[in-house]
């Protein structure tokens, strides 16, 4: 969400920014409804004020016993009914479109976020690791099939395409992957381990900034609440309507849950595996602060997000998004990229951003500091860290070996008591 009296004050300044966006200018529309609503309003008020005058009258001509004069008046006051009726529906509907108009527009790209309109315009800024040399690398499905623990077949049978049943000593790799990842983030970084509700509010979908957008890509139950695309819907929501102290914050939650998206845009992308499924895990990393903080804070979420790939010795990259490839909510976001040797390139596992007040703005999540009179909104931040699904992958194909055995990364081993290798029967 935005503001709009800093609209008002620099309109040019927020097309300026849309545009890197490849947005055409936007605020000629909300102006135009902004004046609108002002002026209902002030029309409104001017109604109000002087049926609330009218009231006063009748009182003062039925004390002075002028029962023909208060009959006028209360004709008077009868009058404006429909005035005021018509002129109220109007506002309404001018307040209704004016937030909906709002709400349909993306975060700003910060000004050191590159303008572009794909992941073509991104910008790569470090890479950690050499690709494993490897031929005829075996994808994951190839190798899990193999292994007989990744039935797609069964998964389909009950659930419909983009499910997967893990077994044996894949399920078991997956869940040692979670716990991994949660105690690196609470036992070394610092952040709060949450459990949340896997089922939200439109309310809290609303302030994460996936509705009404995105609800296409979200799945609803017959009662109305969402189930969540990601926990940072649950964790930024932790803070919904509240006044923190300064002192209170940075606060950072972390959650292992299952995610669920109908991924209604990507018809025919990643068709095969476990690339984009309906269902998967995903360890998610929020943070908030106040807004100076901000900055330094998205460059520690990194930080967090790329500890893990390196504990697990695989090859990465950093890319910094441009403008038109990031999220809806994002004003500057960072990608962490894996090594996959079956598809020879660079895919996401990992995606960071600092939403600044964008979020906050939608949740009314504020914080006050010692001496300030009123309060500022808080920054909210979020990233993955990491999609375990896909960092299953990510093993499989930079571990396997010519037998079609998978080894487990040193990091990982004491979660699974001294196992070091996937095997088929195991």
């Amino acid at each position: 969400m935005h503001d709009i009296q800093a609209i008002r004050d620099d309109p040019s300044a927020y097309d300026a920014a849309w545009a890197k966006r490849a947005l055409p200018p936007q605020t000629p529309a909300i102006l135009a409804l902004d004046e609108a609503l002002r002026a209902a309003r002030t029309k409104l008020q001017g109604l109000l004020a002087r049926r609330k005058e009218l009231s006063r009258l009748v009182a003062e001509r039925k004390a002075a016993r002028d029962e023909a004069g208060a009959r006028s008046v209360m004709a008077e006051a009868e009058a404006l009914k429909a005035p005021i009726a018509e002129v109220a529906s109007a506002e309404t509907e001018l307040d209704t479109g004016l937030r909906e108009l709002m709400a349909a527009l993306p975060n700003l790209p910060q000004a050191d976020v590159p303008a572009g309109a794909d992941d073509r315009d991104n910008v790569e800024k470090r890479r950690y690791g050499e690709p494993f040399p490897m031929e005829d690398a075996k994808d994951h499905v190839e190798l899990g099939e193999g292994l007989g623990m990744m039935d797609f077949e069964a998964a389909a049978r009950m659930s419909g395409a983009r499910f997967v049943a893990l077994k044996s000593g894949l399920a078991r790799l997956e869940r040692a992957l979670g716990q991994f990842m949660i105690d690196l983030q609470t036992e070394e970084h610092g952040y709060v381990e949450i459990s949340p509700p896997l089922l939200v509010r439109d309310q809290a979908v609303f302030g994460a900034g996936q509705l009404p957008k995105f609800a296409e890509e979200l799945f609803q139950t017959t009662d109305g609440r969402w189930l969540i695309p990601t926990a940072e819907v649950s964790l930024a929501n932790l803070v919904r309507e509240q006044i923190l102290a300064a002192e209170e914050l940075p606060l950072r939650f972390t959650a292992l849950t299952p995610c669920f998206r109908s991924e209604a845009g990507a018809s025919g992308k990643d068709t095969r595996g476990m690339i984009r499924m309906h269902q998967f895990s995903k360890v998610e990393l929020v943070s908030i602060t106040a807004p100076e903080d901000s900055p330094a804070e998205l460059d520690r979420t990194v930080a967090c997000a790329e500890a893990v790939l390196k504990r697990l010795e695989l090859p990465f990259r950093t890319i910094l998004l441009c403008a038109g490839d990031m999220g809806f909510h994002a004003r500057k976001t960072f990608d962490l990229e894996v090594w996959l040797p079956s598809q020879r390139t660079y895919r996401e596992i990992s995606s960071c951003s600092d939403c600044g007040d964008f979020q906050a703005r939608r949740m009314e999540a504020r914080f006050k500091a010692v001496g300030e009179k009123g309060t500022r909104f808080v920054h909210t931040l979020n990233g993955s860290g990491l999609a375990v699904g896909r960092t299953l992958v990510a093993i499989m194909e930079n571990y396997q070996d010519e037998r079609g055995r998978i080894a487990i990364p040193q990091a990982l081993l004491p979660y699974l008591r001294g196992v070091s290798h996937v095997t088929a029967g195991a």
